[in-house]
């Protein structure tokens, strides 16, 4: 077996989930906890720039021209 990255979540019982794709065998696994959060320093000093200097244009009302109901989902939900 192959090494596989997935993304989980735990909720409030600390309960794990995952969906794995299908050509993961059914049976017991390792799993390594890696907390996201303070993961990518600098991605977040990115995004934190980007939305700085783009702040007059995200706040323009006028740019939302588009609403949740518009378009057509890309994949089905989990």
């Amino acid at each position: 077996m192959f090494p596989l990255k997935l993304v989980g979540h735990v909720d409030d019982q600390h309960c794990l989930t995952a969906a794995v794709p299908a050509s993961v065998p059914a049976g017991p696994v390792t799993v390594l906890i890696v907390p996201c959060s303070g993961e990518d320093d600098a991605g977040d000093e990115w995004i934190t720039g980007v939305a700085h200097e783009w702040s007059d244009d995200l706040d323009d009302r006028r740019q939302d021209i588009y609403s949740l109901n518009d378009g057509e989902p890309v994949r089905e939900p989990l």
